[in-house]
């Protein structure tokens, strides 16, 4: 396993972590640190770490995978009930959390603590075996306090931060902001890839509504940025395109799809400014990034996915499961790869499991390719509902309102489907603008008017949390 050892001995003196509080640690010193932690477990068992984008974080992390101990990285902020769901259906034999939720956990044994985090052991007398392949253990998409965990191996990390790193030309001279959760896929995949090449973190909790962030980024000189959808719909009202940054050179996006328009605007912004624009996409169940498309075609091939990463390889199969290689025709979307997790994990017992995807993942969505074999998601295949008797897709329906509305999120079932939007006095003029639009009778749609849509930390819409 790549983290620390390799990197050790290749970026001993190269600063690892700047946090925007003025602190900073070589990779020396983050080694030194991570192992110091790990004298206090000293053996692979499981481990909870709340995670934010603090020093503290960072280093449980990469101690517990460095070593051999299984994390299962959690937001921070987690729900007290729904974590200690979790500790029953799992039981960690610690907890590497923040002082500041130390006393939910007092009647514990604290073994370790520092300015920030502490280890706490739960004197949970039978543990759950662990397989000797589980690196890495991460929630779905959209379910932080749920059950039902992704199960990624030494390979899948040191793969999916290699070809990464590989097609976004990481050097040691770079300086990645933390603008993601490091416990969502995509944000701990920014920092897997920019470890593995010597570079240096500028981590901090701000988002991007705060100053402070705008301050770091500047006074640290930040040479990426990497959102989902809903921080470039940020950056804009932000008057992102205004500002003076000088040593941003690369900004990345995955975890949705842009909308068009958007993503032109950044496109050209990008191509004007001499930065890269780079459109990805990626699951949890593949450890972060199965697709990119090249910065040189963000505008060539504006709303595609592109290619596979390195290593990687895309095809698209029929409703029999049959592989074809027409182009313009819909299919469902096939990742082959080494970063395709072992699986998942719903309770302790799966946790003893081995390779169940054998390098191959069923994405559950739906695509097509152009002549030049650039790749387009076109919906979700489980997101589509009828509505007298046409099959509608969500997704699609969704990016049909973005030109209406700001912000909204479709749910249904067969022939009713409910819109949710945040602006007042426009629910007739939704219904009529899809109903022209589907060309469906208006009485298949109901707009309810609702303060915000309900997301995840990762920008993507909870849809679980909105009834039908």
């Amino acid at each position: 396993m790549f983290f620390l050892n390799d990197i050790y001995q290749l970026y001993h003196h190269n600063t690892a972590v700047i946090t925007d509080d003025g602190k900073r640690i070589t990779y020396g010193e983050l080694v030194n640190s991570a192992n110091e932690l790990y004298s206090i477990i000293n053996h692979r068992c499981l481990v909870f770490c709340l995670s934010q984008n603090s020093l503290d974080s960072l280093r449980g992390y990469l101690s517990f995978v460095q070593n051999k101990v299984v994390p299962l990285m959690l937001d921070a902020s987690l729900n007290e009930t729904l974590l200690k769901e979790l500790i029953i259906i799992y039981r960690p034999e610690f907890i590497w959390l923040p002082l500041y939720r130390l006393d939910e956990f007092e009647k514990f044994e604290i073994i370790y603590s520092s300015d920030e985090y502490a280890l706490v052991r739960l004197n949970i007398k039978t543990v759950f075996s662990l397989n000797a392949k589980i690196a890495l253990l991460l929630t779905t998409s959209g379910s932080t306090g749920s059950p039902k965990l992704v199960r990624l191996s030494y390979d899948n990390l040191q793969a999916n931060a290699e070809s990464i790193a590989q097609y976004l030309s990481i050097t040691d001279k770079e300086r990645p902001i933390t603008s993601l959760p490091m416990n969502y896929s995509f944000g701990l995949s920014i920092i897997n890839s920019h470890i593995l090449k010597g570079a240096t973190i500028l981590l901090t909790n701000r988002s991007l509504m705060e100053k402070e962030f705008w301050a770091f980024l500047k006074n640290e000189k930040a040479t990426s940025l990497s959102g989902v959808p809903y921080t470039f719909e940020i950056l804009k009202r932000l008057r992102f395109f205004r500002m003076d940054l000088p040593s941003l050179k690369t900004l990345t996006q995955a975890g949705g799809k842009l909308q068009i328009e958007l993503n032109k605007e950044f496109a050209e912004y990008c191509k004007a400014t001499a930065k890269h624009f780079f459109v990805m996409y990626g699951q949890t169940e593949a450890t972060a990034r199965m697709t990119y498309l090249p910065c040189e075609q963000s505008l060539a091939k504006i709303g595609s996915i592109g290619v596979a990463i390195p290593k990687g390889e895309l095809s698209l199969i029929d409703e029999k499961g049959n592989e074809f290689d027409e182009s313009d025709k819909v299919g469902e979307l096939v990742y082959k790869g080494p970063n395709v997790s072992l699986g998942y994990a719903e309770c302790g017992d799966d946790l003893e499991k081995g390779d169940e995807n054998e390098g191959i993942l069923i994405t559950g969505d739906l695509a097509k390719k152009d002549d030049d074999n650039y790749y387009y998601i076109v919906g979700r295949k489980k997101r589509f509902i009828k509505l007298y008797g046409n099959r509608v897709n969500l997704d699609e329906t969704e990016r049909l309102l973005k030109e209406l509305v700001t912000d909204c999120a479709c749910v249904g079932i067969d022939d009713r489907m409910v819109i949710y939007v945040t602006e007042s006095d426009n629910e007739e003029k939704v219904r009529k603008y899809i109903s022209f639009k589907t060309g469906i009778n208006q009485n298949a749609f109901m707009v309810t008017k609702i303060n915000v849509i309900p997301k995840n930390p990762s920008g993507k819409t909870i849809y679980s949390m909105l009834e039908i």
